[in-house]
């Protein structure tokens, strides 16, 4: 997962949480949060893909 999926799955997920407050749809705003959250990790998953990598390379 890259770090800009991650990033796109939270605006999604956002999105959706939004319409569900505008709606008054409770399960959109957890479907929303869930998503959003799940983006978050995938991105921080990245990001931490990425520095070990970085540090594997200085040895």
């Amino acid at each position: 997962m890259s770090k800009a999926k991650g990033k796109a799955k939270q605006v999604k997920g956002k999105l959706k949480e939004t319409a569900g407050d505008a709606m008054d749809d409770k399960r959109m705003q957890a479907e929303g949060g869930a998503e959003r959250m799940t983006g978050k990790a995938e991105e921080m998953a990245s990001e931490a893909t990425d520095r070990t990598k970085k540090g594997m390379h200085r040895s």
